[in-house]
């Protein structure tokens, strides 16, 4: 899924509403009404590489990496990126300062004993941040996803970076598998009243590179997963947040899944079982138990920092537990993001994002 906090800004797309109570916006905002805006609707054709690049005509946009790392003695990291594209008006792009386009830019660094995380924004048409498909870039600042391969192919291998005062990584990225569509056919279904957006997935990265963290370098390498999603309105006014799981199985398998907590009601429970040759499953509710099982305080909240997942009918019965409890975005919408170690039926690693707590 990983609808992130990439939309601070969206609150100025809210129109006046008559009602005599204001509209319910959802968590960040995300649940604003979109009318003038390109919905998003089941059944659409997927084209690469051109959707690897923006989508002018919907309101909300993300790329998004993560990465679970070790170095040769067998310390372990988490990487995340992202880039965000926040559509002000339903307008074309422009160039100059009438673009309508506001940018974010997402990086965090942990380890078991440190988080650090930083955030660039930026105004579209100037050329401080933006997205190209040929050759593929996604930028802000020096912050790069960057194609090193051929236009029919920008994802064989990608060159990803960030830096910030107490971190920086320099990846290589490489695909041992196919992309995948997300949910039914690409069309990711986020509550019962039918709020989606568009979601695929390159799940099969392997990542390897130079890693700094306070100051000490490491060689690392491990998996890596790319997430690219748009929409117009994802998430439904009465949804305060989400609990997202990305996870890499060492039996060469993968699975998503999210849960969209509500104010009223029980939380909306989807994903993807993804086998190791790229075939997908999409998992309803039914087919998933997934339970907090401990918590943590954490910037002072209560957070569950460990989980229980078993999807009875693929055989899998684990824990997660996050590497680092105290893995907190301190950024201006802020947000828990971090690597998770699998235990039980299967091993493995994986990433866990919870907001809205």
């Amino acid at each position: 899924m990983k609808i992130k906090a990439c939309v601070l800004l969206l609150a100025l797309l809210a129109s006046g509403c008559d009602q005599p109570a204001p509209e319910q916006k959802g968590f960040a905002g995300l649940g604003t009404q979109a009318a003038a805006f390109t919905p998003v609707v089941p059944g659409r054709m997927f084209s690469f590489p051109a959707d690897h690049g923006p989508h002018d005509g919907f309101r909300i946009e993300w790329w998004y990496v993560t990465a679970n790392l070790q170095d040769d003695q067998g310390n372990e990291f988490g990487v995340q990126w992202t880039l965000f594209r926040s559509a002000l008006k339903a307008s074309p792009e422009v160039a100059g300062w009438q673009n309508q386009t506001i940018w974010l830019g997402h990086a965090a660094v942990t380890s078991a004993t440190a988080h650090h995380a930083a955030e660039r924004y930026a105004r579209g048409g100037i050329g401080q941040a933006g997205v190209s498909v040929a050759p593929f870039n996604a930028w802000i600042d020096d912050w790069q996803l960057r194609s090193q391969a051929t236009a029919d192919d920008p994802l064989a291998d990608v060159l990803l970076s960030a830096r910030d005062r107490r971190f920086s990584y320099r990846l290589r990225l490489t695909p041992t598998g196919p992309l995948v569509l997300q949910g039914d056919r690409g069309f990711s279904q986020k509550s019962e009243q039918g709020q989606a957006s568009y979601y695929y997935s390159q799940p099969f990265f392997r990542a390897s590179g130079t890693l700094d963290i306070d100051g000490k370098t490491f060689q690392v390498s491990g998996p890596a997963w790319l997430d690219r999603e748009w929409s117009s309105q994802p998430l439904t006014g009465n949804q305060t947040g989400w609990d997202w799981f990305s996870l890499h199985l060492d039996s060469g398998e993968q699975v998503m899944l999210y849960r969209m907590r509500q104010k009223d009601g029980e939380p909306y429970l989807t994903g993807t079982w993804i086998d190791a040759r790229g075939q997908v499953q999409l998992l309803h509710a039914g087919d998933i138990i997934l339970t907090p099982q401990d918590t943590a305080r954490v910037a002072g909240r209560t957070m569950p920092i460990r989980w229980s997942i078993n999807i009875p009918a693929r055989h899998l019965d684990i824990a997660i537990t996050a590497l680092n409890p105290q893995a907190w975005m301190d950024l201006r919408i802020p947000y828990w993001e971090g690597p998770v170690r699998l235990g039980g039926s299967h091993a493995g690693s994986g990433y866990l994002e919870m907001t809205g707590y």
